[in-house]
């Protein structure tokens, strides 16, 4: 390394954030500071998370599949089966008490933050953790020295919780959706702050974080992790942003996605003859079907989006230009990412929120169009704003097409790496943020300790360094023919080298294997699997392989060793730790904290 001085690190995430709605990767949206930052960065077109928030996030902490980590499924889609498959078919009843299917960072890995703060690290952590509610599985424990974490998937912005009348209870959709249940340094927070915003709260605490590290005299490097909850619904942002946007998207979504698609081109992120996957959105009516007041809430809910990203941006402003005024930054590795592809369920569509939850929105929250955005409105955008933040892509989060595993991903450097990259240049290498763990182990010099740690076993990560990509030691980051699976919620797909299959359940795909060269066709439009026989079969041994290393239960016979769910497993709503949205709860959260059922499954080589 040309610098004896160790870098600092800080990885920035953004929660659903779509592949082109910030500025460098062809966005509208106003984002000055990723702006500014993206010219000293490199810009990746293919890089990869996992298809939804907690599994990219258990990867980002430790460079292995999501699966081993402890992240198998999202803790809440498995622990109620209609979150996430509206249509009932798919049970995920086989994958509750399951290893690799606990619902927080699991005794199999080792965390990223530990191995900083071991090497000498300062570690700091401010915003969504969802890796673990209680003070057991906290950030805390997991490594970070000063952690204020969010600790379920999501919640109300503003902390707003409607005050229920009568007999009347939360609904079973929303349980887990509307708490913004907090800790800090492994204590529950049990009041957040006058004025509370998400965004605003992460970045002023991340910064007092800095601000006591730099003043406090402390001259041990940092690791910041800074993940926001935004733009996650409900949709909500401060109004000075969102009234920025009035009549930006009057156009509608197909409009806006054939401008994000030029700009892209433009770039040089997408092939100028790219062919985007059509729009799937049979759930929702078409842009020209809905009347004007529909059109008009539907424009004020991608307004709002747009404000949480703004927003997201002036906070990591705060950050950068704080670590600028201090000399930190050129030393600083700074990368910022998505956990996945835009959110684009229509959850008016869903039985399980059709029962009661729209009642119960219509009589606790005010989602008239001129609060929209506020802390008492609750709504999201689905699927065809998605598509247009996730075209050419097919699909959006939560399926393992490449519109929900590909993200936006920039890296800016530190001073030892910056002169090996031109600042503001496109890469196209295949990456994941399994690749994170490793490369930031690889610059702080620090050595993976598996198979054991504090005497345990530990897994090794499956992630690539990309430090000999970066200083021109290796002209891709992994091998030509490299091998990488996905699994969420029974949508998979495993990829080798430009070929990929894929496999979605009904109604969004044919529930078969399908099979794409994603060079020739990056939209996952033409299906190859009849005219490749030989290459579809040796990807479905690749998958069968990757279900047998990594742990993956499935919810599918066409995904291979499918077992029933035993009686033990059938109970819904009973496979989380902490039940903290009950009454009383946060007053005794000991109370309200369970013993999970823990099984076991064998599976012999294949």
């Amino acid at each position: 390394m040309a610098s004896e001085k160790r870098p600092n690190f800080l990885v920035i995430v953004a929660d659903d954030l779509g592949f082109s709605d910030i500025g460098p990767f062809g966005g509208e949206i106003n984002t000055p500071n990723l702006d500014k930052l993206a010219k000293d960065s490199i810009l990746f077109t293919d890089f990869h998370a996992a298809a939804a928030c907690s599994p990219s996030r258990a990867m980002i902490m430790t460079g292995t599949d999501h699966h081993i980590a402890g992240l198998g499924n999202l803790i809440e889609w498995t622990n109620i089966s209609g979150q996430n498959d509206p249509s009932g078919s798919m049970s995920t009843a086989v994958q509750r008490g399951m290893p690799g299917y606990e619902g927080y960072l699991n005794e199999k890995v080792v965390a990223l933050p530990e191995l900083l703060r071991d090497a000498g690290y300062h570690t700091l952590m401010s915003g969504k953790w969802h890796l673990g509610l209680t003070p057991e599985r906290s950030p805390k424990v997991r490594g970070f020295e000063r952690s204020f974490a969010h600790l379920p998937a999501c919640s109300n912005h503003y902390a707003y919780e409607p005050q229920l009348e009568g007999a009347d209870k939360i609904p079973d959709f929303m349980t887990m959706s509307f708490i913004a249940l907090h800790s800090e340094d492994g204590e529950y927070v049990r009041k957040l702050p006058d004025g509370w915003y998400s965004s605003d709260g992460y970045g002023d605490k991340m910064l007092k974080y800095l601000k006591d590290w730099k003043e406090g005299g402390d001259e041990r490097p940092f690791f910041g992790y800074l993940p926001f909850t935004a733009p996650h619904w409900p949709l909500q942002a401060p109004q000075e942003y969102i009234k920025k946007y009035r009549g930006v998207y009057d156009e509608g979504p197909d409009v806006l996605r054939q401008k994000r698609l030029q700009r892209l081109k433009d770039l040089g992120m997408v092939a100028q003859d790219v062919e985007p996957h059509p729009v799937v959105a049979d759930e929702v009516k078409e842009w020209n079907e809905l009347s004007d007041v529909e059109r008009a809430n539907s424009c004020r809910a991608m307004e709002c989006f747009a404000g949480m990203v703004e927003a997201i941006d002036a906070n990591v402003g705060k950050i950068t230009k704080y670590l600028e005024e201090i000399g930190e930054l050129d030393n600083t590795f700074v990368c910022f990412l998505s956990d996945n592809g835009a959110e684009g369920a229509a959850y008016e569509a869903y039985p399980i929120v059709q029962s009661n939850m729209l009642g119960h929105l219509q009589k606790y929250y005010n989602n008239h169009i001129d609060n929209l955005g506020n802390g008492d409105s609750f709504i999201w955008y689905g699927p065809r704003w998605a598509q247009a933040a996730t075209a050419p892509s097919r699909l959006y989060k939560a399926y393992t097409t490449e519109g929900g595993v590909r993200v936006p991903y920039m890296m800016k450097p530190p001073a030892a790496f910056s002169g090996a990259i031109q600042g503001g240049s496109i890469t196209h290498q295949f990456a994941t943020v399994m690749d994170l763990a490793p490369t930031i182990l690889d610059m702080a010099g620090v050595t993976h300790p598996a198979p054991t740690y504090q005497g345990r076993e530990v897994v090794s990560m499956r992630g690539k360094s990309m430090v000999p990509y970066l200083s021109r030691q290796a002209e891709t980051i992994h091998e030509k023919d490299f091998i990488n699976g996905w699994e969420t919620c029974g949508r998979a797909a495993c990829r080798q080298g430009d070929w990929k299959i894929v496999f979605i359940p009904k109604p969004k795909g044919p529930e078969r294997w399908q099979l794409y060269n994603l060079a020739s066709d990056p939209g996952e439009i033409h299906d190859l699997a009849e005219q490749e026989p030989a290459k579809m079969k040796e990807l479905l041994k690749l998958w069968d392989m990757y279900v047998l290393e990594t742990g993956v239960v499935p919810l599918s016979p066409d995904l291979g060793n499918w077992i029933a769910a035993m009686e033990e497993q059938m109970p819904e709503n009973a496979w989380i730790e902490y039940e903290y949205w009950k009454d009383g709860a946060r007053d005794d959260p000991d109370k309200f904290t369970k013993t999970i059922p823990r099984f076991q499954r064998h599976v012999s080589a294949i």
